[in-house]
């Protein structure tokens, strides 16, 4: 009986190491894709990253200095975030979200809220485990959920992109271990009223399930259309964690700073994580954070009715083109969700607008909707002054390829 020689199945030494890795089921973030095609057409103008037309407030300026002047502010400091920057954040959950934090919740900052989100997809389950994601869905989140070895299970909303509780409930077996929402939604800009998020929040409670909240958009309503927090409902203490993000209402992308409220018997395993992967979010960064804190949500509220102006611009150019261009209604965040009628894909069409027409969107493939036509548009760079040049562009776009 012939054998194989003992190290036959050794790679030759130089050879390059190929093992497969669980990145292999992970999808490419799509940004840095239309980045490199934007390198690749200078002049181009980007609508695809959701960030504001304005930077932090300058009250940073002194709270960093302040800050980082203590002893030994360059050292490490707690997992979960230096001390006055949590009580900073507790005054403003109670103050803008219903939230009191006590013994039942614990506040846990950040390096941004995408980390939360991995913060707690790894807390709450084990290989296999389930979470139910609306589609469209924010792609980092389904990105995650693949990451930590679950499966993403995909409910679709309705046609005006708001949530369908009796499809969520239908979706739920016994490896689910969390409904995800997003409000105001990114990517449709859809503002979720709270009847429909009490439901979902309630149908957790009684399921036994955690309900993650993705509020970092939470100061971006148009229309009088509130904003509804769901760890504020009564009895949510204990299955509600809630996400929450400086990026977007201060200006502060680049700063990486967010924050989560969860139920208190999670904080044991997000410390193992978060002191894993960071130790604790960057100091000077945090008392960044301190000082837009106490600037306050005016400072964000004063730049709503620019953005808000810049949204009726573009919903106003887009009216005409309703045959051929449908855009979902969208009062929160900076966001249009559009459907266009044509066959053609949404990464070639996103391809054609950079290379033809100098504007760049993003594909809504990238958001989990394969059939059909879906591009993203993020108009919070703009400002009234800014943005008729890039509606005349995606205009000029839109009738050349459609």
């Amino acid at each position: 009986m012939w054998c194989k020689p003992l190290g036959h199945d050794r790679p030759t030494p130089g050879d390059p190491v190929n093992h497969p890795s669980r990145m292999d089921a992970v999808q490419s973030p799509i940004i840095p894709v239309v980045a490199d095609l934007i390198r690749q057409h200078p002049g181009t103008l980007s609508l695809g990253q959701g960030i504001v037309h304005y930077g932090p407030p300058p009250e940073i300026h002194a709270a960093i200095s302040e800050g980082m002047a203590q002893p030994h502010s360059h050292r490490y400091q707690a997992v979960t975030g230096i001390p006055a920057l949590v009580e900073a954040i507790a005054h403003k959950l109670a103050r803008d979200n219903g939230l009191d934090v006590d013994d039942r919740r614990r506040i846990v900052v950040t390096a941004g809220s995408n980390m939360a989100f991995m913060n707690a997809v790894l807390a709450i389950t084990q290989p296999g485990d389930e979470i139910i994601l609306q589609t469209p869905y924010y792609f980092n989140h389904e990105m995650a959920i693949t990451m930590a070895g679950c499966q993403p299970v995909l409910v679709a909303t309705d046609q005006d992109h708001q949530l369908q509780p009796a499809a969520i409930a239908a979706a739920i077996t016994p490896r689910t271990r969390a409904i995800v929402t997003i409000s105001p939604n990114n990517p449709t800009g859809a503002v979720y009223p709270a009847a429909a998020l009490e439901a979902v929040n309630h149908l957790c409670r009684d399921r036994q399930i955690y309900h993650i909240s993705d509020e970092a958009y939470e100061y971006f309503t148009y229309d009088d259309r509130p904003h509804c927090s769901p760890g504020g409902f009564a009895g949510a203490a204990d299955h509600t964690l809630s996400l929450f993000s400086l990026s977007k209402s201060y200006g502060f992308a680049s700063w990486r700073i967010g924050y989560m409220v969860i139920p208190a018997p999670l904080i044991s395993a997000v410390r193992k994580i978060q002191d894993t992967l960071l130790i604790c979010p960057p100091v000077v960064s945090q008392y960044a954070a301190l000082g837009a804190l106490q600037r306050g949500v005016d400072y964000c509220r004063q730049f709503l009715p620019a953005l808000d102006q810049v949204r009726q611009q573009w919903l106003t150019a887009l009216a005409p083109w309703d045959d051929r261009c449908t855009v979902a209604p969208a009062q929160g965040a900076f966001y249009l969700f559009l459907r266009l009628n044509t066959p053609r894909s949404a990464l070639d069409i996103t391809e054609d607008l950079i290379r033809h027409h100098g504007v760049a969107v993003l594909p809504g493939s990238a958001f989990g909707l394969d059939q059909g036509c879906f591009l993203r548009l993020a108009y919070g760079v703009l400002d009234p002054t800014t943005a008729p040049l890039a509606i005349d562009r995606l205009v000029a776009g839109l009738q050349a390829l459609t």
